[in-house]
């Protein structure tokens, strides 16, 4: 059985945050591989605010180079409409040997949002659950969400760690305001985001 983690965000930019987790993810639930999933139009955010795909794509390559468990999936920047979870979770699980398990990662805050996921009771079927710690969020009590979408406490695995206080969102206002990032991202994207003059305002 090979287990498989996915991790979607809008990577807006990919930061030290997202890469620890992934870290994180493979050491605690043994995993064969991370996929980076950038989301192509997420259905709650909106689309003016967002960097183009191809940009946050080209961040995320440069910062799982040389990685070998690390991996990209571009089938939600491919796909027309707004980004479902479940959607590309049921194309990603027909790709797999039934024994395969999927493992989705999201964030804390995301957790306690999942009941209003759309199809969310279909998700957890696909795949197991992973929330990471996100700064300013407390442990969620899975057995209270359990309320709202039954059967997602054997299906969800919280993660006590890593805890890091950097945001996609704080990187783009230090950028904006001439600030360093450089501890925030790896070396290679701070350089790409300044040739590109990107998150400047």
């Amino acid at each position: 059985m090979n287990r498989i983690g996915v991790m979607g965000g809008t990577f807006d930019p990919v930061h030290v945050g997202h890469l620890a987790v992934a870290a994180e993810a493979l050491r605690v639930l043994d995993l064969i591989a991370v996929v980076f999933m950038p989301a192509g139009q997420p259905y709650f955010k909106n689309l003016a605010s967002i960097t183009p795909g191809k940009e946050r794509l080209e961040m995320l390559t440069l910062a799982i180079s040389g990685q070998p468990r690390y991996s990209l999936s571009l089938m939600e920047l491919q796909r027309e409409g707004h980004s479902y979870a479940v959607d590309s979770m049921v194309k990603m699980r027909a790709g797999l040997k039934p024994e395969d398990e999927l493992y989705f990662i999201l964030g804390w805050d995301s957790l306690l949002s999942l009941p209003q996921w759309y199809q969310a009771d279909l998700l957890i079927q696909i795949c197991r659950i992973v929330a990471a710690p996100r700064p300013g969020y407390a442990k969620p009590d899975v057995g209270l969400i359990e309320k709202d979408l039954p059967g997602i406490t054997g299906r969800c695995t919280v993660l006590e760690k890593p805890l890091i206080d950097i945001s996609s969102t704080q990187i783009r206002r230090r950028v904006a305001a001439g600030l360093s990032i450089d501890e925030m991202v790896p070396p290679e994207v701070a350089r790409y985001i300044q040739q590109k003059g990107l998150y400047r305002q």
